[in-house]
């Protein structure tokens, strides 16, 4: 009788458990962003000629640089809300002896992007 109970007992935990894990997606999951948030008013302060120095302060560390030089440096960002829906924005900065000769990626080109700061 004993052993009949405990594996009634066992049984019971066994069919829970599998009917709960059906439930796992009701769970709230929270969003995480990764990476580089950058605006858009973040992008319109570059301009044409700037140092690297210059780009790192306004744009901040890239998430990863060029691995065979220093001329390409990627800011890419991810934002995972709820399950099925991801944000991915990503920039990336090029650099040609130092100075930023153009970008490209998701955000526009500011319109005075082409006018170098003033020295």
């Amino acid at each position: 009788m004993l052993v009949k109970k405990s594996l009634a007992v066992w049984l019971s935990a066994v069919v829970m458990t599998v009917i709960l894990s059906g439930c796992s997606s009701w769970v709230y999951r929270i969003s995480i962003p990764q990476g580089n948030f950058l605006e858009q008013s973040d992008i319109d302060r570059l301009r044409v000629q700037m140092t690297q120095e210059q780009v790192l302060y306004v744009l901040g560390s890239p998430v990863a640089k060029d691995a065979f030089s220093d001329d390409s440096w990627h800011y890419s960002y991810t934002l995972n809300i709820g399950r099925d829906t991801e944000r991915r924005k990503s920039l990336v900065v090029h650099f040609e002896n130092g100075l930023l000769i153009r970008i490209s990626g998701d955000f526009e080109e500011p319109e005075d992007f082409n006018t170098p700061l003033e020295q």
